[in-house]
């Protein structure tokens, strides 16, 4: 009998319950995937405790990686047996294995492992439309990153230095910040007993950076304005501190900046450019030019304890459940 992890009310991660499914066969332009591993990102929080609203019960999770065991009528790109990742809806990764749509699934080289996959496909995909898509970034540009050691801050900074950026990232301890630098974090920033806008101008001679790129949100969206320099783009790309509140008119007084709240489902919504990204992310780690830490393994039974280790801060890099 398949497994997977469900949530009938919104809440803490005291929701989520371990449940029996049925999983039938795969319909026209589907497949059944038996998972190997499955991501755990903070985006999945977000579903339960419905920030972003999902129809109840619900399956969790965007994102994991496993052997195909059944394709439909009309799939040509996938075939049984084939490892595949994926990240992106319908919700229910946290699963042991689903029947779903075929065509957000990514075919894996040989030198890629499934757990591999389930640490970063998501977060190596929005690390890639980051700094390949959001911005003209050119070698020598500086950039300011929260959350520097989290899973998209370690692939982000061995990126950006593959790319001749200078990264300033922000971290909450002495750990965190070894973390980051092994990974090509270039300034570190502790944003709890730091002004991070001070320490940026000081680290850009005054000028402040091109960018800021925040998937806090709410409690360090003031100093990403004020680190910007005129006319420069604030991402916010995540919101673990909850949703900023931004007046206009801020963007003004701090210099006409710009801002965006970018979604990756956006930037991987045509297969020609989903697949352009991916080839570029897994060309880099397949060479070992960007290595994927997988720091904490749960079991996917675990997913309570897991949520909440996330949430509090406990985690650094990447987390996946294996199966």
């Amino acid at each position: 009998m398949a497994h997977a992890i469900r949530f009938h009310e919104t809440g803490g991660p005291e929701v989520l319950r371990w449940e029996e499914v049925t999983v039938g066969d795969p319909g026209p332009d589907e497949v059944r995937i038996r998972h190997v591993a499955v991501g755990l990102n903070f985006a999945d929080t977000y579903f339960r405790t419905g920030l972003y609203p999902a129809p109840l019960p619900a399956g969790l999770g965007v994102e994991a990686s496993g052997v195909i065991e059944a394709v439909g009528q009309d799939v040509t790109h996938v075939a049984e047996g084939d490892r595949v990742t994926y990240t992106g809806s319908p919700l229910g990764a946290y699963s042991t294995e689903r029947v779903m749509p075929a065509d957000s699934l990514i075919k894996l080289p040989e030198e890629i492992s499934c757990e591999t996959a389930a640490a970063m496909t998501m977060r190596g995909l929005t690390s890639a439309y980051l700094l390949r898509r959001i911005h003209p970034l050119r070698a020598g540009d500086t950039v300011l990153l929260h959350a520097a050691a989290g899973g998209v801050g370690l692939i982000f900074s061995q990126w950006a230095k593959l790319l001749g950026i200078t990264v300033i990232g922000t971290v909450s301890s002495e750990e965190k910040a070894e973390i980051a630098r092994a990974h090509g974090c270039d300034h570190i920033i502790y944003y709890r007993r730091e002004n991070v806008a001070e320490r940026v101008r000081e680290l850009t001679g005054g000028q402040g950076v091109p960018v800021v790129f925040d998937s806090i949100g709410k409690d360090t969206v003031a100093g990403s304005m004020a680190a910007l320099r005129r006319r420069g783009l604030l991402v916010c790309f995540g919101t673990a501190s909850g949703v900023p509140p931004l007046d206009a008119m801020q963007l003004a007084v701090h210099g006409s900046l710009f801002v965006t709240r970018p979604a990756l489902a956006d930037y991987i919504a045509e297969p020609a450019e989903r697949a352009a990204l991916a080839d570029e992310l897994f060309g880099h780690v397949a060479s070992g030019r960007i290595t994927i830490e997988i720091n904490q393994r749960y079991a996917l039974q675990d997913a309570v304890r897991a949520h909440r280790e996330m949430e509090t801060g406990r985690t650094t890099g990447s987390s996946v459940f294996v199966l």
